[in-house]
Parts: C-alpha cells; structure tokens; sequence
C-alpha cells in the first residue's frame, strides 16, 4: 500500500487518514507524493515530489504526472480531511475555530490560459489595481503551534474563481 515501508509508523497513520479520498490505484501515488513534498528540500515539482520520495528509480514520471491530470479524486475531500485533522490536532478543545480567506491574484497572460481575466487586485506592489491572471480562493484554518510565539495559518481549500463559471466558482 504504501511506497517505502521504512516510514515512520506516525507518519504512515496520517496519510492513512486520507485512505478515503482516493482509490486503491491513487492512494500509493499520493503517499509518494506527499511524502516526496515533505521530504525535498530543492524544487516542490512532481518530479521534485518523487526523488523527494526516493521513487524517481521506481516508477515511471508519467505515474505521477497522471495523478493530477487524470485520475479520480475530489480536492474538496482531501481538504476536509485535513481541516478534520488540524482542527482536531492542532485546535484546544472547546476553543473558537477561526478561519481565513484570501483571493490572491497569480499573474497569467495568454489567450489559452483558463480561467484568466482582468480583476482587481489589491496587493499588487506597482500601485495598480486591476491584474490579468487566475484568482484562487484560499480558506485555511488559524492555529497556535506551541513552537511558534505567533499564529500561523494553514490552508485547507483552494477554489479557481472563473467569472463565468456557475456562482462564478469553478471546482478544481
């Protein structure tokens, strides 16, 4: 089930909890994965992902690659798995659940890029205020980190925001 039987036992019980999201095919691509972004310390690419991971001799790219680009799993699963795990792990009992939400404007040009207007853009550093690029919808979860004297936020959801689109949200 899972690509390196030489992970921690701790580490192995938390990508267990996303058994769920994924079928029996995709569940071992996503622990490579996830265990390959953690673990590389140069580029955060799936190629990066898998030398990460110590797979890149193991299996093909194209494994990988496919993962995101064809196979059957839902993004808002995997991110209500990980709101349930940090507000249970990193959240006191009984205490607020405090959210934040950002849409920040990542510039994009072209005819054929998706979801690609012009929007307005407050936190441009030139001073204007309307950008051509995708706005992603970021939702995460505020939690204190006993190591950290500051809170820090850990994003759980991600939207594309198409002006078009039904609700003007299109799921990734």
């Amino acid at each position: 089930m899972f690509p390196d039987p030489t992970l921690p036992a701790s580490w192995r019980s938390l990508l267990a909890e996303f058994r769920r999201c994924f079928s029996s095919s995709t569940f071992p691509v996503f622990c490579a994965l996830t265990t390959g972004l953690v673990a590389c310390t140069r580029f955060r690419t799936i190629t990066g992902m898998l030398v990460g991971a110590g797979m890149n001799l193991l299996w093909r790219h194209e494994r990988a690659h496919r993962f995101f680009s064809r196979a059957c799993w839902c993004i808002d699963h995997v991110g209500m798995v990980a709101a349930r795990l940090v507000i249970a792990t990193l959240v006191e009992a009984g205490a607020p659940i405090v959210v934040a939400i950002d849409d920040s404007v990542t510039r994009r040009s072209g005819k054929k890029v998706h979801g690609a207007f012009w929007q307005y853009d407050g936190s441009t550093p030139d001073g204007r205020k309307t950008s051509r690029g995708n706005c992603f919808v970021t939702l995460g979860i505020i939690v204190h980190l006993p190591f950290l004297p500051r809170a820090v936020c850990l994003p759980v959801l991600v939207r594309l925001y198409v002006k078009d689109g039904p609700f003007g949200i299109l799921e990734l």
